[in-house]
């Protein structure tokens, strides 16, 4: 490629495209990727653009550790500020592979719904749903995003939040009646220190009317709550007040996902 395809030549002034800035960097980190390190002058050469504009791009990614110079002096490889951005995606993908089992187990168990949610801003998204046996018309939850105040799962994140935590999702996202049984906030905070003292948390009516759920923590190594496992089904039929073994089947599997996860077990958490 010709270095006069450059689209910041320094000679031509700076491009209006910015997406060619954006493809740009793309193609410095890919080249990164396959040579492992290289140097400034090898980019360029890589990329077919001018060296200075090779090294205005890796110092800009070098800015927020997106690479990082090699100890092999004048070369740069891939830097670990990537691992910030990517870690988030294995995690979140591995935490549905891994309670995929688990939810088909509690679905075939008790013929209900059981959702894998996980927490996203002041909301809590379904992100995985096993359909029981029971259900005759079912709703697809997967990707909902859902109040944390009024669904159990919710619940479950509020819990175990740090207090300035769950202050701001409160505020960004108030509780709103949705029924006649959906707790205020005063009464919604009194429930959740009993959440955590319990292992689960439980809505009645809270969301939709009849509807009732159940809902655990999971945890990942570092000990925060990284998912919550529910089961949910009309209220007719489905009551875990009236079913011990609900309850218990819903922590245990909370449970038998944090330690898939590499979380710690119940002894172990403060």
């Amino acid at each position: 490629m010709s270095k006069s395809s450059d689209p910041e030549d320094p000679d031509g002034g700076r491009s209006a495209n910015g997406v060619h800035s954006v493809e740009r960097v793309v193609q410095a980190l890919e080249v990164l990727a396959e040579e492992g390190s290289a140097a400034v002058g090898d980019m360029a050469e890589r990329m077919g653009v001018h060296k200075s504009t090779a090294s205005r791009i890796l110092a800009a990614l070098e800015t927020h550790g997106f690479v990082q110079q090699s100890s092999r002096r004048g070369r740069y490889q891939l830097g670990v500020g990537l691992l910030r951005i990517a870690s988030s995606i294995p995690r979140r993908l591995s935490l549905v592979h891994t309670a995929r089992p688990v939810l088909e187990d509690l679905a075939q168990q008790f013929g209900e719904t059981v959702n894998l949610a996980v927490l996203r801003s002041s909301f809590a998204v379904n992100v995985d749903q096993a359909m029981g046996a029971a259900n005759v018309a079912s709703f697809d939850w997967i990707g909902n995003l859902t109040p944390l105040h009024a669904t159990s799962s919710g619940k479950v994140f509020l819990a175990y939040m740090p207090p300035a935590q769950r202050d701001q999702a409160l505020r960004e996202a108030p509780p709103e009646p949705l029924t006649s049984h959906t707790l205020t906030r005063d009464r919604l905070e009194a429930e959740l220190p009993e959440i955590v003292r319990l292992g689960y948390a439980a809505t009645r009516g809270e969301l939709e009317d009849g509807l009732n759920a159940i809902a655990a923590p999971v945890f990942g190594h570092t000990g925060d709550v990284i998912g919550s496992v529910s089961i949910s089904g009309p209220a007719f039929r489905f009551d875990p007040e009236k079913d011990p073994g609900l309850i218990k089947a819903i922590v245990a599997a909370g449970a038998e996902i944090t330690e898939l996860m590499g979380g710690p077990a119940a002894q172990d958490r403060s």
